[in-house]
């Protein structure tokens, strides 16, 4: 079967009409978007400036926040160093204790990278950056932890979150004989963790 399409000069100019008209709507449509946007963009930095200007941020001689951060670096950087994890209800009763090698760890957290770049190159990609721990945060479930029982080396997991509170100290809570364990590890009246 033979099929023959003929194009007449009156066809061809009127695709060609039509594809003018829809490039020129089309143009007049995102100059439209561009200049309301650049002028929103426009009032909005300008409206920065003025208080930045009016306004200028202040800079410390000293910064609390930095020495925190160093005193929590300083705290956990030490293999085998040992976590304390109190679990609190609501009303503020402790509802029993674990006891972990290092720290306990969010299912948020990644070893790599959570972005992916998908086609030719990163071009102006903006990448998370590894917390200080060596680790990236922020993809997945945060109210699930889990750890490593300090005295079995066994896997220990559990959920904070809905009436749940978590206290985390370097050290045993002093004062508190009754706090049941509640992983494998339990604190002797020396405050040293045993196995149970």
């Amino acid at each position: 079967m033979h099929v023959e399409f003929t194009v007449t000069r009156a066809h061809l100019r009127r695709t060609l009409v039509l594809l003018v008209t829809a490039a020129v709507a089309l143009f007049s449509l995102v100059s439209c978007t561009d200049s309301s946007g650049e002028q929103e963009q426009d009032r909005t930095l300008g409206g920065y400036t003025k208080l930045v200007t009016q306004q200028p941020s202040q800079t410390m001689s000293y910064s609390p926040t930095r020495n925190t951060a160093n005193f929590w670096i300083k705290t956990w950087d030490k293999p085998g160093k040992l976590s304390y994890v109190y679990l609190q209800n609501s009303n503020g009763d402790l509802l029993g204790y674990y006891v972990f090698k290092g720290l306990p760890v969010p299912y948020c957290v990644s070893l790599t990278p959570p972005d992916q770049v998908s086609g030719r190159g990163d071009y102006g990609v903006v990448r998370k950056a590894p917390s200080v721990d060596g680790v990236y945060y922020g993809q997945g479930d945060c109210s699930r932890y889990f750890g490593i029982d300090a005295t079995t080396g066994g896997y220990v997991e559990y959920t904070a979150g809905l009436g749940i509170n978590v206290l985390l100290y370097d050290q045993p809570l002093p004062n508190h004989p009754n706090v049941k364990p509640l992983g494998r590890t339990r604190i002797n009246k020396d405050g040293k963790p045993v196995a149970e």
